[in-house]
């Protein structure tokens, strides 16, 4: 996709596509910026998988919902990333201990973290359409991002492609073990159906943000996340009403009816800073403008 660049006296003039030099500047780059590009925190890099699956994960991390998270990159589409990845996200499951101790360390603090949504992020110049295939058959929480680096140090960054799978298995020392899976159902469970039509008609319009269908919806233990590439919103359906949290920093959001609360620095449920609180489908239209905001900084 060619990229333009508008001067201050509206002169547009196309910008030539670069290149890293090699693959570790490109995984540099992404482990200096990781929480900006890919709402993760950076655990590790070149994290070695022991003498029995021998090998060393480029980048390991824990994302914005507790989720454990693999990145490889690749400089070209020709390397085979995909069934490497693979491998790392099974040596992953089946080493909770060692992703743990490690995500402590680097955090300082004892962590919640979420075993049912494991990511493997695969970050390459493109992806074949046989790709896509394969990990749309695979099932598996596979991510593919393409990159572009253009002259005048610009990086244009895309999800190709995203799935998730439904359930994930741990192999234990007895048998399988399933980790619990969260639907919507879960969190409209016992909810009148006031409120239950209150929230169908939020997820509608927060879903209907993206004509390509490339936000991701994910119901997790507390609240109901709402990602394109990193997370804008996040949704708890209470008793009475609808509390939600908006992932954009107070100074620069619009709220000129005042809806938002800053809760920076107090313990809230969401990953965003600014909470909103919904009861009333007269306010929806209000409450939309504050979401589409924090939309908009992912695009």
């Amino acid at each position: 996709m060619p990229l333009y660049k508008i001067s201050s006296t509206s002169k547009i003039s196309q910008l030539k596509p670069s290149t890293f030099r090699n693959e570790r500047s490109l995984q540099e780059l992404f482990e200096g910026n990781l929480d900006i590009l890919l709402g993760v925190r950076f655990i590790a890099s070149e994290f070695s998988t022991g003498d029995r699956q021998r090998g060393r994960i480029d980048t390991l991390g824990l994302d914005e919902d507790g989720s454990p998270t693999i990145i490889e990159y690749k400089k070209t589409s020709k390397d085979n990333v995909i069934n490497q990845g693979l491998f790392y996200l099974d040596w992953l499951v089946d080493h909770q201990g060692d992703f743990t101790l490690a995500a402590r360390e680097a955090f300082f603090d004892d962590i919640d973290i979420d075993w049912s949504h494991p990511r493997l992020i695969l970050i390459a110049e493109s992806f074949s359409r046989y790709d896509e295939f394969a990990v749309n058959r695979i099932g598996a929480n596979i991510e593919l991002w393409e990159y572009r680096r253009y002259s005048d140090n610009m990086l244009y960054l895309e999800p190709m492609f995203v799935t998730q799978k439904s359930r994930v298995e741990i192999d234990t020392s007895d048998d399988a073990q399933e980790i619990p899976i969260y639907t919507i159902d879960d969190h409209l469970e016992g909810k009148n159906r006031e409120l239950a039509n209150i929230f169908s008609a939020l997820q509608e319009r927060i879903m209907g943000l993206d004509e390509d269908g490339d936000i991701s919806e994910r119901p997790l233990k507390t609240y109901i996340g709402y990602k394109h590439g990193t997370n804008f919103c996040e949704v708890r359906v209470q008793t009475n009403e609808i509390k939600l949290w908006v992932d954009i920093a107070p100074s620069v959001l619009d709220d000129p009816f005042e809806l938002g609360r800053d809760v920076t620095g107090i313990g809230h449920y969401g990953t965003g800073d600014i909470e909103v609180r919904l009861s009333d489908l007269s306010n929806l239209n209000n409450v939309m403008y504050l979401i589409e905001q924090s939309y908009q900084q992912t695009l």
